[in-house]
């Protein structure tokens, strides 16, 4: 009653009228008023929960617009498709999923499926001698004996590349500044249009650590003195280019052709410096200095020990206690106050993959890659616009047909044939993969069998939010720089090119500070292509087995080789201590 009498003072006083004289219908009017106000609280209410759901599921679209991309501390693993996203049309293009071994795929898949534990040995080091090798801690270069005290001159260096190239460069500038006796300046980096990397000596390594370290060996200042500085170099005769010295330069070649003009004008640029200074014969005092320019005195700048070390923490998932390769590439920002041992038992092994599948290296092998008519189109019109001094040196040259190029071990590996092999080897389809680089040409086309075997692919874009990775944006070479800490702190180290600087180096790295706790795979390009040749016939044990010896002869440990690189190869008296 209440309510009605309350609904009826809220009516005009015509309009009660109207209903009093109608008593007639004063029951039906009633009865169509309580069924409007009914209706209208159920819109109401619709209405209310319809809002409350949008905005509900706006909310969840903004958490997921602005923080799926980047790693979150409940969930280290996120995987995002965009990192396969390059830097070109050849990289962008969307294809249907290439395969080339569909019948190993699909044995593989089965295998892993049934996997129920991996082998222990997957992630040590299978041989002993490894640990008869350890860091020269401390080691100072024996004096020559027929060197002088006072400076030839003052030696450049404008080193090319990226940052694999770059450090080779400078260890390399290293020992011939002492191979000389001059004074070493710091050295600068080109530009390149490929790198398109401005960075400098400074913005990668700490430069008064490097100059601290090697100060007992040589003189090394952060530019030419004033007086030195108006000196045209190339006028007078004293710019070194590729043209001037052979690859692999000798120590008698610098004696020969640089010393003179050292000597003469005080002073030589090494224009576009890289691999010009062999590994042997060189005196042991000149080896020794390259180890260690390379192993002791280059550092990473502050900005990228910081982010590095959160990187390989994510990747770890948890903090463990830091090994020696850590605090080696991390220093303090890898100090870790918490249990140890609790949690290391938390943390999770990973395994990082140098995948060199890159539409340059791809182009440039001449290979085919089972992408039919529209792959060899792109790599022809890549090359024309790439490397044209290529196809006018093919003009001249014998043809070598692809499949021969493959038989040879010319070809890079896909990704799917890096997924064989890690499938051969054992591990499980769960392993999570640090994969360096990301650029893949033909992207998700070209990545799909792989994440057919082992979906949990990691890079630094998903591991690293926006954020902590905008510093690093433009800026390729500091960007490699986390990619190639990520690489030498894994736990296990995978390449598909042993030929290239980052694995060279890494894989070197790993070595020196390893302790025999830093295993290195190294698939045999040309074996392995005889045994996918079999992909229609051979069985999936014959596979494994045939693949596990692949890779066993390849983590042998021995004295460095003649002629190797020491970067790549520091078991030898003259890099390593080895203890009885």
């Amino acid at each position: 009653m209440e309510i009605e009498t309350m609904e009826e003072e809220a009516i005009p006083h015509d309009l009660l009228c109207f209903v009093g004289s109608c008593s007639s219908l004063r029951h039906v009017s009633c009865s169509l008023r309580g069924l409007y106000v009914r209706k209208t609280h159920i819109r109401t209410i619709a209405v209310t929960f319809g809002l409350l759901g949008f905005l509900f599921l706006l909310d969840s679209f903004i958490i997921f617009f602005f923080e799926s991309p980047n790693l979150q501390s409940t969930s280290v693993f996120n995987n995002s498709s965009s990192v396969f996203q390059g830097r070109d049309s050849y990289i962008n293009k969307k294809q249907s999923p290439v395969h080339m071994y569909d019948r190993l795929l699909n044995l593989a898949s089965s295998a892993l499926a049934k996997l129920k534990q991996e082998l222990s040995n997957l992630w040590v080091e299978p041989y002993q001698k490894a640990s008869s090798w350890e860091p020269c801690e401390e080691r100072k270069v024996q004096s020559n004996p027929g060197k002088s005290v006072k400076s030839n001159g003052y030696i450049l260096v404008s080193a090319n590349g990226g940052l694999n190239q770059q450090r080779v460069a400078i260890c390399n500038a290293v020992a011939v500044a002492y191979l000389l006796n001059a004074t070493l300046v710091i050295p600068k980096f080109l530009y390149s249009n490929v790198w398109k990397d401005p960075s400098q000596f400074g913005d990668i390594y700490q430069e008064k650590y490097f100059m601290s370290v090697l100060k007992d060996d040589i003189s090394i200042v952060k530019e030419l003195p004033p007086h030195m500085k108006s000196k045209d170099v190339e006028a007078i005769g004293s710019q070194i280019t590729d043209a001037d010295l052979v690859k692999e330069a000798t120590s008698v070649d610098y004696i020969k052709i640089v010393l003179p003009l050292l000597l003469r004008n005080g002073v030589v640029h090494f224009l576009g410096y890289g691999n010009r200074l062999g590994f042997d014969p060189l005196p042991s005092y000149i080896q020794r200095l390259r180890c260690k320019c390379n192993f002791h005195a280059l550092k990473f700048v502050p900005k990228i020990q910081q982010v590095g070390s959160l990187l390989v923490k994510r990747i770890r998932k948890y903090n463990v206690a830091p090994s020696m390769l850590d605090t080696q590439l991390l220093g303090k920002f890898m100090e870790n106050k918490e249990d140890h041992e609790e949690a290391a038992r938390g943390s999770i092994k990973s395994l990082a993959l140098h995948l060199r599948f890159e539409v340059d290296m791809v182009a440039y092998s001449l290979c085919e890659f089972g992408g039919g008519k529209n792959e060899r189109k792109d790599l022809k019109s890549y090359r024309e616009s790439h490397f044209p001094l290529l196809l006018e040196r093919l003009k001249n040259a014998t043809y070598i047909s692809p499949p021969d190029l493959r038989k040879s071990g010319r070809c890079p590996l896909t990704p799917e044939e890096a997924a064989l092999v890690l499938a051969g080897l054992g591990f499980k389809c769960g392993t999570y993969i640090y994969l360096a680089g990301s650029h893949i040409y033909g992207g998700n086309s070209r990545m799909e069998p792989f994440t057919r075997l082992y979906p949990n692919v990691i890079t630094k874009e998903n591991m690293l939010t926006q954020k902590e990775l905008a510093p690093f944006r433009n800026f390729s070479s500091q960007l490699a720089a986390l990619d190639f800490i990520a690489c030498a702190t894994a736990d296990v180290f995978a390449m598909t090119d042993s030929g290239s600087q980052l694995s060279s180096l890494v894989s070197g790295l790993r070595t020196y500070y390893g302790s025999n706790r830093a295993p290195t795979l190294r698939p045999n390009k040309k074996r392995l292509a005889a045994i996918l040749t079999e992909n229609g016939t051979i069985d999936w044990n014959n596979f494994e087995e045939r693949i596990k010896k692949m890779i066993q002869q390849g983590q042998k440990v021995g004295i460095r080789s003649y002629g190797r690189s020491i970067y790549r190869n520091p078991t030898c008296p003259d890099c390593m201590c080895k203890h009885q």
